[in-house]
């Protein structure tokens, strides 16, 4: 089976995302992508662009196209050659429940909705909607019915569950067994505990409780290291800036790493990995510090549950309100509690999921009839 997979966005997870199925499906995949920067601009113009070289492509027989996509323009201007293509519109993320900055200003004009209906309309448009985890596909849905009521008149409010009834989860696909290539060979001596930031460094990932809370345990004597290795676009929040000061020797690493094995290497030296995150619709980056065997501290909301096994979520997950400073101490003191989730998370690998991928997606090439099958177990 061919299939044209259209990325506007093509950058980071998004990148990795779609290189990486191309590579491990049974199927013929060919990438359509833009430079993933100027994301308000890729919302709004990237289908024009990537409808005209869609038009020099051979037909597929499926169109996999992502949430930063306007499907609806897209189909508009291919629909000669695309008519009878069968469509899957794969959210990594959505307008409709993601943070906005507090910089950026237009939520204060009114001018963010524009984004969420785009998202909206292309999940009308497709014949299947995918999302990389329960929580994801929850709040898009249940967010649906309140931002419809927000216009002024003609809103089709059935919309929304005919979304829902065609709406599937896939969970993300992660080359976890690349991890496995720069796993140390032997063990380290005494030494403080590591504590990991792999996030991004955004305001979304709430840096100011995650910093907070290692002020509290440095002022009383604790000892650990942190690595700050996430990745930042633009300007950080000013809670990174502080900590870098506060923290001083405790940091032993501070900084994106360009290259992957320098990555992985911290990752796979790290013990602890609190989450303070306001915003996670899968979390790549968490769940490649949980295949190297970090011991987690999640918050018990978002997406984060989903990669805790049910015997393990009273040691791992802590409830809004919930003292994280007296959870971390404890972990950071004693080495035995906590739970390593190593195992759990491999079902994230490509091994695994390309083959559900495949099925799934030749399922929804097939169904001429408008039914969208289930996703099978992985």
């Amino acid at each position: 089976m061919r299939i044209t997979l259209v990325e506007p966005y093509f950058t980071g997870s998004h990148a990795a995302w779609a290189r990486e199925y191309a590579a491990h499906s049974s199927h013929e995949v060919e990438l359509l992508t833009l430079p993933g920067r100027n994301w308000k601009w890729r919302m709004h113009g990237g289908a024009v662009t990537l409808a005209s070289r869609f038009l020099e492509q051979p037909r597929p027989d499926l169109i996999l196209a992502t949430d930063m996509l306007d499907l609806t323009t897209f189909l508009a201007l291919t629909r000669n050659a695309s008519h009878g293509i069968r469509t899957a519109l794969y959210f990594h993320e959505n307008q409709l429940t993601y943070p906005w900055s507090p910089s950026d200003q237009d939520p204060a004009l009114q001018r963010d909705l524009h984004y969420a209906f785009i998202n909206y309309a292309s999940a009308l448009a497709a014949d299947a909607v995918l999302f990389n985890s329960r929580y994801h596909r929850d709040s898009f849905l249940g967010a649906l019915p309140g931002f419809l009521k927000g216009f002024p008149d003609q809103v089709d409010a059935a919309s929304a569950v005919r979304i829902g009834e065609k709406s599937r989860v896939l969970p993300l696909g992660l080359d976890l067994r690349k991890l496995d290539r720069h796993r140390p060979q032997a063990l380290q001596g005494p030494r403080a505990p590591l504590l990991l930031w792999n996030h991004r460094w955004e305001f979304d990932k709430a840096p100011e409780p995650f910093f907070e809370a290692l002020y509290q345990l440095a002022d009383e004597g604790v000892e650990f290291e942190v690595a700050v290795v996430g990745e930042s676009f633009g300007r950080a929040p000013g809670a990174f800036r502080q900590a870098r000061e506060r923290l001083g020797c405790r940091v032993v690493q501070w900084g994106f790493l360009e290259r992957f094995s320098d990555y992985a290497a911290w990752l796979w030296r790290a013990d602890i990995l609190p989450v303070t995150s306001r915003q996670e619709f899968f979390g790549a980056s968490v769940v490649q510090a949980l295949y190297c065997g970090c011991r987690p501290l999640f918050p018990d909301r978002l997406a984060y549950p989903e990669h805790v096994p049910v015997k393990a979520r009273e040691k791992v997950l802590y409830l809004d309100g919930e003292n994280l400073v007296d959870r971390l101490r404890t972990l950071i003191l004693d080495r035995e509690e906590g739970a390593v989730l190593d195992g759990y998370v491999e079902r994230y690998d490509w091994e695994k999921l390309a083959p559900v991928y495949d099925s799934f997606l030749e399922g929804v090439a097939a169904g001429g009839d408008g039914v969208v099958p289930e996703v099978i177990s992985w």
